[in-house]
């Protein structure tokens, strides 16, 4: 299949205010009826993504894999696996997207692939020191008998990073993944998988797809000694290593010569500082600026965050200054916002990473609290100056799962973490689009159960039930992606004087987005405009507590 050529001649450099719909295409939407999302069902429903207005969409892995880790263990880079339909319904989908003018994006996973891949079988065939194990990180292990593993790195979803190979004579080499034992890392100073990457990236382009998420981008390369890390849990050796530079100035090469605007968007957890790198001219077009989605319901940590993005030159839209930031607040690995901000009471978690104690907290919410912080924090995302990423079901408030019965949990960091970390199945709960029915529409009736059980709270948060209500979660993100591109447009960032340290406001193109983060709504100044647009609440002068506003100038509207 062949790029579209209508799309590749509109929208020069999309992705710098594009807003991005993430598809875990294994909950959006069932069509065959297995309980189990797939291509056709996102098909079915792409005029539900083109209502809300998005410029692209991104699919998480669907090739062939043994799906052990939610398809980021991939069995073949070129292929559609057939549960998700094949290529044809790939295709099918594709053109219907492009007719829409919807981008696809999709989900590049070079660290590591499945250990079913026949790269790795064939690694696990050959003895040490092959060329087949050349591709991957083999070692010998440490101490008399080689019993333990080579060094200290520990894997993101616990227990060692190594795994030891048990041969025809008995144990022997190790292999190091980041992640679960089925995932093997690549070695990138290999020629062969630069080469086969190359040749990853040149099919899907040639088959039309607008770009790729890259997962993992910044650990792509690990140090070559592989030494001991001085803190297992914090490991420079792991990440950030000046390889990587050297692989993304490649696949841009790649892009670039087919003279349509192709994004490649990096998956990268570092500081500001360390991620703006990635960015520079020639190498990605976007990385994830994931400081944001690690702060608390407080205006302070919001407006030093977003200082991060607009003070620091992350931002930029001139074309010649390289690229720019991706932001979100929800994700497939994160809990939902909308049980981050409304939790009240933590619960102590069982992990040394501090990360995942911000992104997956776990205790008491309160829904309501949650849904409407969860609004207003849209708002303030849509009209600062940058591409925006959201998470399918966020657009109807979906709460985090939290209490997902523990025969029910498919997340490979359950099982490595013997059960301290419950993991991120409560985010990929499959959507409700009916509020009646055994799997809420999710799949057509008489289907088996979902892959993961929707709990029966979940039917008033269906699309149907907020279809028609203009007081919705769902009316208010159609709402917003209506006005944001005309209202923010690519204007100047600058904050406004609010004379309350809980309230958030700044003026970005035409229009003025307050925040009030605290307990008391706020009256704002005449000058700043007429509210357009508001994530809660009625008055036509007041933003009220944990809601945001949209405003405008005299005889503006907020509507197209």
């Amino acid at each position: 299949m062949n790029g579209d050529q209508s799309m590749a001649s509109s929208g020069h450099e999309w992705w710098r205010r594009a807003v991005v719909y993430q598809l875990y295409v294994r909950s959006f939407r069932d069509h065959d009826g297995d309980g189990i999302g797939d291509l056709h069902g996102v098909t079915d429903r792409i005029d539900y993504i083109a209502a809300l207005g998005v410029d692209a969409i991104w699919l998480n892995p669907c090739y062939p894999s043994p799906n052990r880790d939610g398809g980021y263990d991939v069995a073949d880079y070129v292929d559609i696996d057939a549960t998700y339909g094949g290529l044809p319904a790939f295709e099918k989908l594709l053109t219907a997207a492009h007719e829409r003018d919807i981008r696809v994006m999709m989900d590049l996973v070079p660290n590591h692939c499945s250990s079913s891949h026949p790269w790795f079988q064939e690694a696990l065939a050959s003895p040490p020191g092959s060329a087949a194990r050349a591709r991957f990180h083999f070692r010998d292990g440490r101490g008399p008998d080689g019993s333990e593993p080579p060094n200290n790195w520990r894997s993101t979803f616990s227990g060692s990073a190594w795994t030891r190979v048990t041969g025809l004579d008995g144990p022997e080499q190790w292999y190091l993944h980041s992640f679960d034992a089925t995932q093997p890392d690549f070695n990138w100073a290999n020629p062969d998988v630069a080469a086969m990457f190359d040749d990853v990236l040149t099919t899907w382009f040639d088959r039309g797809v607008d770009g790729f998420r890259i997962d993992v981008a910044y650990a792509m390369v690990k140090h070559p000694d592989l030494p001991d890390a001085p803190e297992p849990y914090d490991n420079p050796y792991m990440l950030n290593q000046p390889g990587v530079h050297d692989i993304f100035a490649r696949w841009r090469a790649i892009a670039d010569r087919y003279g349509r605007d192709i994004a490649l968007t990096g998956e990268v957890w570092l500081s500001p500082s360390e991620a703006v790198d990635y960015i520079r001219p020639g190498r990605l077009h976007q990385v994830f600026y994931f400081d944001l989605l690690l702060q608390p319901w407080r205006a302070q940590n919001f407006r030093a965050s977003i200082d991060g993005i607009v003070t620091n030159r992350i931002v930029t839209n001139a074309p010649n200054r390289g690229g720019s930031p991706a932001l979100t607040l929800n994700n497939h690995d994160v809990h939902r916002s909308v049980s981050r901000y409304g939790l009240t009471a933590p619960e102590p978690m069982q992990t040394d990473d501090d990360t995942v104690r911000l992104i997956r907290p776990r205790g008491r919410v309160d829904v309501e609290l949650g849904v409407r912080r969860a609004r207003a924090a849209a708002l303030l995302l849509l009209a600062l100056p940058a591409s925006v990423y959201l998470y399918q079901g966020e657009e109807l408030g979906l709460p985090e799962v939290l209490d997902l019965p523990d025969d029910a949990r498919r997340d490979p960091i359950w099982f490595r973490s013997g059960g301290r970390e419950h993991g991120r199945d409560g985010s990929r709960i499959p959507l409700p689009w009916r509020a009646g029915g055994t799997s809420l529409g999710f799949s057509p009736p008489g289907s088996p159960a979902p892959w993961l059980p929707q709990p029966d709270w979940y039917r008033r948060f269906a699309v149907d039930a907020q279809q028609d209500d203009p007081a919705s979660t769902l009316a208010i993100y159609r709402a917003a992606l209506r006005a944001r591109r005309r209202l923010f447009g690519d204007a100047d960032f600058a904050w406004l004087d609010a004379g309350r340290d809980d309230v958030l406001a700044f003026r970005a193109g035409r229009a003025v987005n307050v925040t009030v983060m605290g307990d008391e709504p706020f009256v704002p100044p005449a000058a700043w405009g007429e509210i357009v647009l508001r994530s809660h609440g009625v008055s036509p002068m007041v933003v009220e507590a944990d809601s945001s506003a949209w405003l405008t100038g005299p005889g503006s509207t907020g509507d197209d």
